[in-house]
């Protein structure tokens, strides 16, 4: 049977199981969690808007369809670098995106309740499938536009010729848009198949989770049994893609636990355990404030140690692939509980930011790419025309998504 086929029966399944679990907040509105996302949307701009000056970018191509085809990754080349720069974007490359997936998790099984599924795999496509559908087809083209300008190479036609001959379709960071719509349209399947099993595994990590190590150390074990067999398989810096549709091949089930884990502890509530501004977690956030960087900084030593040492490729592997899932399950416990313990409160800027962060997170690859280009012949060191290019990506991306959801129609969607 067909999820539409089912969806029919969701009416029904939907009264019993709110008939049959306790009372809790449908619905309901997280500060901390809002502002993090905001946070984490932010990170994914400024990572965007300094590629261009770490110090691995790859050299440029002689013309697109060349490969390997690193300007997918590396549209735009400056010759000014930054090492720092490049502990930001490895770091970030740790842990923003699980994060990300973990916290559009949180809502997802309240909103199938009060849906139901054929009702929010409705809203779904139009709140993530149309987005990516314009991403892709429009955003995309204008966003890579600057690395076929940085080959010599000039006229729209010229690049039109040269996307078209790809065989695939860059979707530049839309990606996450249509992972996360099969997600959700994943749990919308697990709803009708079984109504009450977020519920019971969210009840049991809620309980875990007045233990915040203790969460952490099955986090971390998950998602570490999820990615490792696939990082061994293949590449891990492989990407996957058929058309538009990418994704980093290594890490799809890597993301896919930590948007579970996201939906099971967000079908009994965001306000109290793990999500508790009182909670453990929150009061001990110099802790996990301390050990992240510090994992971070063990993972990146094996990385080093594996790529300079040809031995026991093997062995290397399965320690850097226990080490990434540590890193990145103590940075995601350490941003949340830093958001729980001082975003409290309501600030009308904050406010704004978090309003307009999906638009944002859409629109801004363009704005990175060209400020990227435009710097290009700028006299300045790679620090200060990357500070220039994230200020610019922001408040650029910021104000076009804020002039955007002036209108009713957009509004609806982003």
């Amino acid at each position: 049977m067909s999820l539409i086929e089912a969806a029919p029966m969701a009416p029904a399944i939907e009264t019993r199981v709110a008939a049959s679990i306790s009372p809790r907040q449908r619905g309901e509105y997280s500060v901390p969690i809002g502002y993090l996302r905001a946070f984490v949307t932010l990170l994914v701009l400024a990572h965007h808007s300094v590629l261009a000056y770490v110090p691995f970018g790859a050299a440029v191509p002689a013309n697109l369809v060349a490969r390997p085809r690193l300007w997918q990754a590396f549209p735009v080349l400056d010759p000014a670098k930054w090492g720092g720069f490049g502990l930001f974007t490895g770091f970030n490359d740790v842990y923003f995106m699980a994060l990300m997936f973990f916290i559009s998790g949180l809502f997802v099984w309240n909103s199938i309740e009060r849906k139901g599924p054929r009702g929010f795999v409705r809203g779904r496509m139009l709140r993530l499938g149309l987005p990516f559908l314009v991403a892709a087809a429009v955003l995309a083209p204008i966003a890579y536009y600057p690395a076929y300008l940085q080959t010599g190479a000039r006229g729209f036609a010229g690049f039109w010729r040269q996307w078209l001959a790809l065989g695939s379709w860059p979707a530049g960071p839309a990606w996450f848009v249509w992972v996360l719509l099969a997600f959700d349209c994943a749990a919308a399947a697990i709803f009708l198949a079984a109504p009450r099993s977020a519920l019971n595994l969210g009840e049991r990590l809620s309980r875990i989770a007045r233990r915040p190590s203790l969460f952490f150390a099955i986090l971390a074990a998950v998602s570490a049994a999820a990615y490792l067999p696939m990082a061994l398989l293949f590449d891990p810096f492989r990407w996957t893609e058929f058309g538009p549709f990418v994704f980093q091949t290594s890490r799809i089930f890597h993301y896919l636990a930590y948007f579970l884990f996201g939906l099971a502890l967000g079908a009994c509530g965001i306000s109290r355990g793990l999500f508790a501004t009182d909670g453990k977690l929150a009061r001990r956030w110099v802790w996990w404030v301390n050990v992240a960087p510090f994992l971070l900084a063990a993972l990146t030593v094996a990385f080093l140690v594996a790529i300079s040492t040809p031995a026991h490729p093997v062995r290397w592997a399965v320690i850097g692939g226990i080490l990434f899932a540590l890193a990145c399950a103590a940075s995601c416990l350490a941003c949340l509980a830093v958001f729980l313990r001082f975003a409290r409160r309501t600030r009308p800027l904050f406010d704004s930011l978090r309003d307009n962060a999906y638009g944002m997170y859409l629109i801004h690859y363009a704005f990175a790419n060209w400020l990227q280009f435009a710097l290009l012949g700028a006299p300045l060191p790679a620090i200060a025309k990357g500070l220039l290019a994230i200020i610019g990506t922001v408040l650029l991306s910021w104000g076009a998504t804020a002039a955007l959801r002036r209108i009713p129609a957009v509004a609806r969607v982003i």
